[in-house]
């Protein structure tokens, strides 16, 4: 997940060399909503994890 967070995140940023906005704004809000998933999902499996052994 945190993988395709920042694949979109470099296909903005060459996106917003070459000048394409739209493109740009795009990826970064895909890169952003992705990298907020992996964050959930990490700290979920961490708490989870320590449930399992306490």
């Amino acid at each position: 997940m945190l993988h395709y967070a920042v694949v979109f995140f470099v296909i903005a940023l060459i996106a917003a060399l070459f000048g394409f906005g739209g493109i740009a704004a795009g990826a970064v809000g895909i890169a952003k909503i992705l990298f907020f998933i992996f964050l959930i999902l990490a700290v979920a499996s961490f708490l989870f994890g320590l449930i399992k052994k306490g």
